[in-house]
């Protein structure tokens, strides 16, 4: 037996001995996404590149869950950790298929490039959808737990996850390409770089992929401060560069001359993989003597030990069982749809909601997400087999008169292309006319937000110009709040929208909520579940006050440094019932935060209960607080329950102006409740936050 297949030695071990039987050649060929393989040491070829950011992406059938954002707006990394679970297990399932068949194509590896954790600093970032919002420690527990789920913890690894754009990729899409984002140590190591550091030590995460932009002048896939993190995290995994990103080193970047210039720059800082072609140019590199073979050889080693991790040489594993009835099962549908119930946002209620179906005699609904598919999606998604959309799922629940208008187009003037602008606007206004409470469905979709080159948006190469709606839809918003039904507004999207509704009489933040997205809907329309979500970025009010898009800066951006243009705060969302958190104690000896929690409403409802500290001596203490502690719970109306959670160490440390995180201060105030611990969340919430003195 050759000692790569003994299975009884390491991995190291059986890495090591499979590239030590390579050529050069053959080495370097292993470096490319899209592997040869090796016919006579039994290696197929293998395409590293897949997703599975809310669901596997790209490869055909598959469940569709809400968007990453949505997900995040669950504060529950038990749910998260569950949906990336049910990733792993469809994508294990095609690729047994997909070997059966000799099919090692594009989209059917179990290499995940997800999640992605870069912070969502600034609302116009178009792919801020794929993020887990603005706040480091939630997307430190939503990543680490998203990991878990795709790896798994068995000795064989289910799927491989991927930690990714490292890093300072934010916006604007563009100019990616080109962009030298410049960030001071503090702000790198207090924002953007905690997820990625979390999802190495805590997850083990198998891969890290690195971001188009420079980084302080140095490309992200070829970076000396980037490199020194790995290796001061104990990063064990491989890296790989994001797609076509060498190639900007010499077209965009200017800081090499050559193709070969540039793969050879990537290797030497342990870019291991290339998503793209430039290290078909290594060979040239590697003749010219700009690298090594030993450098090459360290690359392939670590690529064939994940390989070997995920039980490619081995006779069999645990998973070769996994067939396709794994695959989009009704028990994964199911788990989509709780997941949109608990995602989407309740913004605003002045009583209308629930509806009670007996009451409303005909219900009108419009506009240009009401019964589009694109709004269930968002981007880098899969193709379910069954979709319900808005329009769909309020059918299925209410059985009285609906009336449907297309009403605008999603961002063109017309409907039709023939049509004068505002085309649909007097069907819309007849049924509205006609209808005894109106369900506005607008928004945005993945063709005009979304990635660079991804979308078919013409305005801002996927990010947004603004925190509008789409002119088309404006005049839509407006002709009908003009006409004083009542009127639910319904936003899709993946970032936040300032609808100007102030005249609706509720506002529901749907995000882009997956495959089952209308039937959650009409679910929380008509008050079988109520809302529970949590916005997982700030809602600005205006654009025109946002710090420079260009700007990495995090002075007056998400809730821990703002100081003005909130619209609806971080952590904030409404649900149908009431739920006061009272009576907070602290553990010193324990880390333990324990706060009592009742349902003093009159509907059973889920909620997110949760904790922020604030700093009250250090200088170098974020402006206003930080999230250092969160649990959904269910809670039954007129229920009391004892919440508690742990807080780390970190939750009462600093970042000076060095970037170095330490403790520097011996008073705290501890926050517990339904939301921030800020004014405006007490006036849309009517509920204050309990508070504690903490002296350490």
């Amino acid at each position: 037996m050759e000692k790569y297949r003994d299975e009884s030695l390491s991995v190291q071990e059986r890495a090591e001995d499979l590239v030590s039987k390579m050529t050069v050649e053959e080495k370097i060929n292993q470096l490319r996404y899209d592997a040869y393989g090796v016919e006579r040491l039994g290696i197929p070829a293998y395409n590293w590149w897949n997703e599975a950011l809310h669901g596997v992406a790209r490869a055909g059938t598959a469940t569709m869950f809400p968007q990453a954002i949505a997900l995040a707006a669950t504060f529950d990394d038990e749910l998260l950790e569950k949906v990336a679970d049910i990733c792993s297990t469809e994508a294990r399932a095609k690729y047994n298929h997909n070997k059966k068949n000799a099919d090692f194509g594009i989209y059917k590896g179990l290499t995940m490039w997800s999640p992605n954790i870069n912070i969502f600093r600034d609302p116009r970032w178009g792919r801020g959808q794929e993020t887990y919002g603005e706040c480091p420690y939630l997307t430190s527990r939503l990543g680490v737990a998203f990991v878990k789920g795709l790896q798994g913890d068995e000795e064989i690894m289910k799927t491989s996850a991927c930690a990714k754009h490292f890093a300072c990729h934010s916006g604007p899409e563009g100019i990616r390409h080109e962009f030298n984002a410049e960030v001071n140590n503090k702000d790198l190591n207090e924002t953007y770089l905690p997820a990625f550091e979390a999802l190495v030590r805590k997850a083990n995460v198998e891969s890290v992929m690195g971001a188009y932009n420079r980084l302080n002048g140095e490309p992200a896939c070829a970076s000396d401060y980037l490199t020194g993190k790995l290796d001061e995290w104990n990063f064990e995994g491989h890296f790989v560069s994001d797609c076509w990103a060498i190639r900007d080193f010499h077209t965009k970047h200017n800081i090499t001359k050559s193709a070969a210039e540039s793969a050879a720059l990537a290797l030497k800082h342990r870019c291991d993989l290339n998503c793209g072609d430039t290290y078909q140019h290594l060979i040239t590199a590697f003749h010219e003597g700009l690298v090594s073979e030993d450098e090459i050889t360290q690359s392939a080693v670590r690529l064939m030990k994940t390989r070997i991790k995920l039980g490619m040489f081995d006779e069999s594993t645990k998973f070769d069982s996994l067939g396709y009835e794994s695959v989009s099962n009704n028990e994964h549908k199911q788990f989509s749809l709780e997941c949109a119930q608990k995602s989407m946002v309740l913004l605003k209620n002045d009583g209308i909601l629930p509806l009670d179906a007996n009451q409303v005699g005909s219900i009108g609904i419009i506009g240009p997400n009401a019964d589009s598919l694109d709004a269930l999606r968002g981007n880098y998604y899969g193709t379910a087999d069954e979709y319900t959309t808005f329009l769909s799922g309020i059918k299925e629940v209410y059985k009285g008169k609906i009336l449907y208008s297309e009403g605008a187009h999603l961002f063109k003037p017309s409907l039709q292309p023939l049509g004068q602008p505002g085309d649909g606007l007097a069907e819309a206004i007849a049924v509205a006319k006609h209808s005894d409470v109106v369900v506005l469905c607008v928004g945005l979709d993945a063709t005009i937000e979304g990635e660079e080159g991804d979308t078919g948006n013409a305005f801002a190469a996927g990010d947004k110009t603004d925190l509008l709606l789409p002119e088309s839809q404006r005049i839509l918003v407006e002709n009908i709040l003009m006409i004083n039904k009542p009127t639910i507004i319904v936003v899709a999207s993946g970032s936040s929208i300032n609808t100007k509704g102030e005249a609706a009489k509720a506002i529901i933040q749907a995000w882009y909520p997956g495959q089952l997205g209308g039937k959650a809907l009409a679910d929380l329309l008509f008050g079988n579940v109520s809302p529970s979500g949590k916005l997982p970025v700030t809602f600005y009010e205006d654009a025109d006050q946002l710090p420079s898009f260009t700007s990495y800066s995090m002075e007056n951006r998400t809730y821990r440094f703002l100081e003005n243009n909130v619209l609806y705060p971080f952590g904030y969302g409404l649900t149908y019932s009431k739920v006061k958190c009272g009576d907070l104690k602290y553990d010193t000896k324990l880390n333990k935060a324990t706060v009592k929690v009742e349902n003093v409403g009159e509907f059973d409802t889920d909620e997110v209960v949760q904790f922020y500290i604030r700093d009250e001596e250090s200088k170098w203490a974020v402006n206003n607080h930080k999230l250092c502690g969160f649990k959904r719970v269910h809670v039954k109306k007129g229920e009391k329950i004892e919440v508690s959670v742990i807080l780390s160490e970190e939750a009462f440390t600093v970042v000076d102006d060095s970037g170095n995180r330490f403790v520097n201060s011996s008073k705290f105030i501890l926050y517990a409740g339904i939301s921030q611990p800020d004014a405006i969340s007490f006036k849309l919430t009517g509920s204050k936050s309990s508070a504690l003195s903490i002296i350490l």
